[in-house]
């Protein structure tokens, strides 16, 4: 079954559809995730900001996350194909968060 997919432009947030003719498997629980780690640079509410602008999250959800780097040191921002969250790696390091990628189950 085709499944609709976007993705939001890193630079200017724009989000763009995937052609429609294109079956792509959804690959939210991939083998692989994207961390972000907390840092003594950036701003909690421009953390919020990349979350919302980059992967598309609610307010919400992006608040959480936020807090999750900055209580745990780290929080886990997306799963899928090693290509996607090595995407979503250099994204993260573009809007000047740390961020590595790492094989899911490796705790």
């Amino acid at each position: 079954m085709p499944v609709e997919m976007s993705r939001a432009d890193p630079a200017t947030g724009t989000r763009t559809a995937l052609s429609p003719d294109v079956e792509v498997t959804a690959e939210t629980d991939g083998p692989w995730r994207t961390v972000v780690w907390n840092d003594p640079v950036n701003l909690m509410s421009y953390v919020v900001f990349v979350f919302r602008r980059y992967f598309g999250y609610s307010r919400l959800v992006a608040e959480q996350l936020m807090m999750q780097v900055h209580e745990d040191g780290r929080a886990i921002v997306s799963h899928g194909s090693r290509e996607r969250v090595e995407t979503d790696v250099q994204a993260m390091h573009s809007f000047g968060l740390r961020a590595t990628l790492e094989k899911a189950g490796e705790d």
